[in-house]
């Protein structure tokens, strides 16, 4: 299943159209993403049995770029970003790779849209295209084994960076770079793990201007989503709608020679198999 954020109404994307979930189910579910995510299974067996009534004849590949697509959550009690998390982008940052994940964040303020625009806030604005993993249930101590039964679903993420603020001073200040306005679109759905098969074996890329700046695939990740999940639940506690950034694959701006960063004008397009793409305009 494909769940979607359009015009503020949770809305399941089929090949055929759209179907309004509040409506369609006679307000059986809430107009509300972050609420259907936090009952997904329910909404999922709803609608395998229920057969819904197409609306809107718009099929995915019509919606890519639709600027009526909002986040695919709206309001994440956590958000994890993971560093240095492909073993190409180590390499090209002369990285070692890490022996755990390497966890920061990204401050609520900065997610947005699949499609907004971005507002470039200097001539150091860089791209990192990036899996994200949506948590569907309360979870805490999970194994490996255990870890995926707590993801409702995945999406593409850009995981945008103000270079010069990140690298300026010691520590590094990676969670306030990367957390620009709209330096966080998410979408352009929540896609169900059902419809994947295996999430470590995705290609990944990013484009600018139709320049392929970035591909890659998800099996050079150094920790996997199931890793990942661990990792984090044995710590904190996750709940439905929080977010994992996963790390981004190498071919990042700033890792060439010479370094490239958008300006304003520039279309950054960012695609994973199986989860649809996303575009920004920067401005």
């Amino acid at each position: 299943m494909r769940l979607a954020n359009l015009e503020g109404r949770a809305t399941i994307v089929t090949d055929d159209g759209l179907i309004d979930v509040a409506t369609s189910s006679q307000g059986a579910f809430s107009t509300s993403v972050d609420k259907c995510i936090s009952q997904l299974a329910l909404l999922q067996r709803w609608y395998e049995s229920a057969q819904p009534a197409i609306g809107e004849a718009t099929t995915p590949a019509e919606l890519f770029g639709d600027r009526r697509l909002g986040p695919v959550v709206t309001n994440p009690q956590q958000i994890f970003a993971i560093g240095v998390n492909y073993r190409s982008h180590a390499e090209e940052m002369n990285r070692t790779l890490p022996e755990e994940p390497m966890v920061f964040t990204k401050f609520v303020s900065a997610l947005c849209g699949p499609n907004d625009e971005l507002p470039v806030p200097s001539d150091t604005t860089d791209f990192e295209v990036e899996l994200v993993a949506i948590i569907g249930a309360t979870a805490r101590n999970l194994s490996e084994e255990l870890a995926l039964t707590a993801v409702a679903g995945y999406c593409v993420g850009q995981d945008f960076s103000e270079r010069t603020l990140q690298m300026k001073g010691s520590p590094s200040q990676f969670s306030l770079a990367k957390s620009f306005r709209h330096f966080m679109p998410i979408g352009p759905w929540l896609t169900t793990p059902d419809e994947l098969g295996d999430v470590n074996k995705l290609s990944i890329g990013c484009r600018v201007n139709d320049i392929q700046y970035q591909a890659s695939n998800t099996d050079d990740m150094v920790f996997g989503v199931a890793q990942l999940v661990t990792y984090l639940s044995n710590v904190v506690e996750l709940r439905p709608g929080d977010v994992i950034f996963t790390g981004s694959p190498h071919g990042v701006g700033v890792a060439r020679r010479p370094p490239i960063f958008l300006k304003p004008g520039d279309r950054v397009v960012s695609e994973i198999e199986g989860l649809g793409r996303i575009e920004n305009q920067a401005v």
